[in-house]
């Protein structure tokens, strides 16, 4: 194939790709104590492969509780379906820090911009350092091992539909370790909060996952049609 100048088409390792021009701001969670929903949101983005080609997916998770508090689907990298899942997220709380890579959707003036105009303080990955961003590679990790591989989707509908039951499922029902086995959305929204002291038991030491599922996928074909939907909890 390489000789005959035939090359696949699937999606690359690294989904958020800098631009130059747009302005990039410092990494401020370092060393931070997370006390409280609503501290730090964090996004990113990731890929869905589909029978016959594959789908983004990006996400905006609160660090203190892990709920997610909006995603998106989108055939296309560019930066409008991130600008929507954040304005759909902005109506139902907002955050004190928003941390993204250094992605060209997250730098764009729209993304930050929005954030602005919100009073929200932005913060940035190191580049190169996907650990700065721990929570949603973990996350990533969880919906791709107990959802995304158990099935074999045909259609960004199907996506939809199997990703609205998980995350319903994610943010309700799903205990976490970290939570001291509460669920996401208790923390969230104060349910059996006095279990913690502020930010006890909820921050614990980054730790390198073995299994870098970002890595490790290849899919062929893309969809040529633009399609992009947004969902909250």
């Amino acid at each position: 194939m390489r000789l005959m100048g035939i090359e696949a088409i699937y999606p690359r390792p690294r989904l958020s790709k800098s631009q130059k021009e747009n302005k990039k701001y410092p990494y401020l969670l370092r060393g931070l104590s997370i006390e409280r929903p609503n501290h730090v949101w964090s996004t990113d983005i990731t890929y869905i492969r589909l029978r016959n080609g594959f789908v983004y997916l990006a996400a905006i998770m609160d660090w203190f509780s892990r709920y997610v508090v909006s995603w998106a689907l989108s055939n296309t990298l560019d930066s409008f379906f991130c600008v929507e899942m954040l304005e759909k997220a902005l109506k139902s709380a907002q955050p004190e820090i928003f941390n993204s890579d250094q992605g060209s959707q997250f730098t764009s003036d729209d993304f930050t911009g929005l954030l602005k105009d919100n009073q929200i303080r932005i913060s940035m990955d190191g580049r190169g350092r996907a650990f700065d961003n721990i929570f949603v590679e973990r996350l990533w990790r969880t919906v791709k091992y107990e959802e995304v591989y158990l099935k074999e989707y045909a259609d960004i509908r199907d996506v939809k539909d199997g990703l609205k039951k998980y995350f319903d499922f994610y943010n309700n029902e799903r205990p976490h370790q970290s939570l001291i086995y509460r669920t996401p959305e208790e923390i969230y929204y104060g349910r059996n909060y006095q279990c913690f002291e502020a930010g006890k038991e909820l921050m614990p030491s980054p730790v390198p996952i073995i299994d870098n599922v970002l890595l490790h996928e290849s899919v062929q074909g893309a969809p040529s049609e633009h399609i992009y939907e947004v969902f909250t909890p």
